[in-house]
């Protein structure tokens, strides 16, 4: 008989999650919330487990990893577009189709049965890494990725809590947190050389997965109060006009663009030479507000272009993996000094030594050297 655990009232949630470590161990199958729906879940280790969970369901199972990290070991040929949503979606409610490569990384270490039973007719493989906690500390305890049923099944309707579940015989344990975040399926991408497709519709739209498909340019300086704050109002200007849209559809053309400082506090405005500056040039820098230059931020961007040298060098002291995505803005390495404290007439100079850069830029993105 399935047992039903409900984690909230457990003494100590380890010894639920210990226990459950256990039977998947011993080829069982237990059944877990995920910020979606509730999954039944297999360890890959397990021959047994695998070929139950694949046998309950019909389909083949997606992988659970703990991290992007982790699954970019076992996808090591993820194409820079996959890598870019893993990096922005997870951990979250969006399963990542991908194409097999089962000669390279940790996929390939798997016994091939195990690997023909994940693998669907397109030799594609889904993978997926949760935001719920139960399952990350479960994942956290063990050596290797899970396996856990389809967002496509049960195909009448997703287990939005363990009350509702129609629990087959098969399934060992029941760990129950309560009703799922969203309470409706996780969104299933395709991701292949010619870009995405959604597979299945779920909790994360088409038009939200496409923007965070976009290349995220970011402008960095010191206070995020002068040179970075014009820097990212002169692109998306002279983006737009070049692209013939508006600035508010630049989004949906494919780019964000962002600005943050090295030693920015939250929330201050732009300076207000910058405002008057930048109000002749017919843009509205009144609405800006400051932000330091986070990790998270660090994680989400494709280009970060710097005022200094300086700059650019902190970053990479950081973050040294990062170094061919930052650039300094001027062409030939130049600096961009801060005016930051003088008088209006070295603030438009500010402006037009950056405005002249941004121009190049423009044109480089789009008209690319080729050769």
């Amino acid at each position: 008989m399935t047992e039903l655990v409900p984690i909230r009232d457990a003494e100590d949630p380890r010894d639920v999650v210990h226990r459950v470590c256990q039977l998947l161990a011993e080829g069982q199958l237990v059944v877990f919330p995920t910020e979606s729906t509730y999954i039944a879940v297999a360890s890959v280790l397990s021959q047994d487990g695998v070929n139950a969970l694949k046998t309950l369901t019909g389909l083949p199972p997606t992988l659970l990893f703990k991290s992007a990290d982790e699954a970019r070991d076992y996808f090591p040929n993820m194409s820079p577009l996959a890598r870019k949503l893993a990096r922005r979606c997870w951990p979250g409610p969006v399963t990542l189709q991908l194409p097999v490569s089962p000669n390279n990384g940790l996929l390939g270490a798997l016994p091939a049965e195990t690997l023909s039973l994940i693998t669907n007719s397109s030799g594609e493989a889904f993978a997926r890494v949760s935001a719920q906690s139960i399952l990350r500390q479960t994942l956290q305890l063990l050596p290797c990725p899970l396996v856990g049923s389809s967002e496509f099944w049960p195909a009448e309707a997703p287990w939005r809590s363990a009350d509702q579940l129609a629990i087959p015989p098969e399934i060992a344990l029941v760990v129950d947190d309560g009703p799922c975040r969203y309470g409706d399926r996780g969104t299933t991408v395709k991701v292949g050389p010619e870009g995405l497709s959604v597979v299945l519709a779920g909790v994360v739209s088409e038009t939200t997965l496409r923007r965070l498909s976009s290349e995220v340019y970011l402008f960095a300086c010191t206070g995020n109060t002068c040179r970075s704050p014009m820097a990212e109002a002169l692109f998306r200007k002279h983006l737009a006009q070049r692209l013939g849209c508006t600035e508010e559809e630049l989004v949906d053309r494919g780019y964000v663009i962002l600005s943050a400082g090295l030693a920015a506090g939250v929330g201050s405005p732009a300076s207000k030479h910058v405002i008057e500056i930048m109000k002749a040039d017919g843009l509205d820098m009144r609405s800006h507000e400051s932000q330091p230059l986070t990790e998270r931020l660090l994680q989400q961007v494709d280009h970060i272009y710097t005022m200094t040298r300086n700059h650019r060098e902190a970053i990479l002291a950081e973050r040294s993996e990062l170094s061919s995505q930052v650039s300094v803005l001027s062409a030939n390495g130049k600096d961009i000094s801060d005016p930051y404290g003088q008088d209006e007439a070295v603030y438009l100079a500010c402006k037009n030594q950056i405005e002249t850069e941004i121009i190049a830029l423009v044109e480089q993105i789009l008209n690319p050297p080729t050769g």
